[in-house]
């Protein structure tokens, strides 16, 4: 688990800071073509430049500035033999849920209003969904989060299963963009009215 949480939150991170650079430079030089502009159907311009882009008054990949290094931390500290108390695991689960439910609403934004995939997002994305079954899982094993006996078994039994709950996550947001973007039609008209 720390190697992952270590490893997660350095990907996180390199998005994070990625992003946070190129709306710099887009807002030092509004002609500016971002460096993940890299088709029709992905680039992050879209993204940085809308509302959903910051939804909180300032850009979103300043979250993931904040954030990441904490997971990393998390990590290592754990990795250097560091114990926790149970409010801290809540606490941790709390912030990774949240993390969640924002990520979901920023994947339903990107592929359904938008429409167009951000590559630094989706490495956001990437790293943040296991990240929320990993600490999840841990905390229900450990008994952090109120559960019985039962549930403690299977959380850990699950630890296992997280690459494929994972990789089941992705495919499941890679089918719903793929439904609503349409992707190989309106790659041919745009090709077409050139």
């Amino acid at each position: 688990m720390p190697i992952f949480l270590i490893i997660a939150g350095a990907l996180g991170l390199l998005a994070a800071f990625e992003l946070s650079v190129e709306k710099v430079l887009t807002l030092m030089d509004p002609a500016h073509v971002p460096n993940c502009n890299v088709g029709v159907l992905v680039g992050c311009s879209t993204n940085l430049e809308s509302w959903q882009g910051a939804v909180f008054g300032f850009p979103n990949p300043f979250i993931g500035l904040m954030a990441w290094p904490v997971v990393i931390t998390i990590g290592v500290a754990i990795l250097a033999g560091a114990t926790f108390s149970r409010w801290f695991w809540v606490a941790f689960n709390v912030g990774v849920a949240g993390a969640l439910v924002f990520v979901g609403w920023l994947i339903y934004q990107s592929v359904y209003v938008l429409d167009v995939l951000c590559p630094s997002c989706m490495l956001t994305w990437a790293v943040t969904i296991p990240t929320f079954w990993v600490v999840t899982l841990h905390n229900l094993r450990k008994g952090h989060l109120p559960s019985s006996e039962r549930a403690r078994r299977v959380a850990g039994s699950l630890m296992n299963w997280v690459p494929l709950i994972t990789v089941v996550s992705y495919a499941t947001v890679i089918l719903l963009a793929q439904a609503q973007m349409n992707a190989i039609p309106r790659v041919m008209i745009d090709m077409q009215n050139l």
